[in-house]
């Protein structure tokens, strides 16, 4: 069983345990996670890029179509942009921002926060951690 690591003070919503900071290399390969935003579960990843750790969710505003052209890898080749694989839009690892291609707009961001060797991602009105029932399939609506 792993020691429960309390995340750092929020000022709005709550933070949530995504991974050590070991796991994200700059440049490298991007740590999935799951999310529910607007009603639906959606895949997210997080990503280091230039020493900063950014997080978005997997879906491109061309055509809502995951990134990634290989499994957990969301940069081009050179570690430089974030790349939609199915049709070429470009975005910008430090915001989310188009860059170029077939881009309707940015990216939405998640915000991350680094603390004591551990990063989490912070809930915020219509973006929610993934609801999972327990063993049984009952879960208590009044745990929160």
């Amino acid at each position: 069983m792993r020691d429960m690591v309390m995340p750092p003070p929020a000022e709005e919503g709550s933070w949530v345990y995504l991974c050590s900071t070991a796991a994200l290399g700059d440049g490298g390969e991007a740590v999935p996670f799951d999310v529910t935003y607007l009603g639906q579960t959606c895949r997210a990843f997080a990503v280091r890029h230039r020493g900063a750790v950014q997080a978005y969710l997997n879906r491109c505003t061309h055509v809502p179509m995951e990134l990634d052209w290989q499994p957990n890898q969301v940069f081009d080749i050179t570690g430089q942009w974030l790349l939609c694989a199915t049709h070429g839009a470009v975005y910008r690892p430090d915001t989310g921002a188009c860059a170029g291609g077939p881009c309707r707009g940015g990216l939405v961001k998640i915000q991350l926060r680094e603390a004591e060797g551990l990063v989490y991602w912070r809930t915020q009105y219509k973006l929610e951690p993934v609801a999972v029932a327990p063993v049984g399939g009952f879960v208590n609506q009044n745990l929160k």
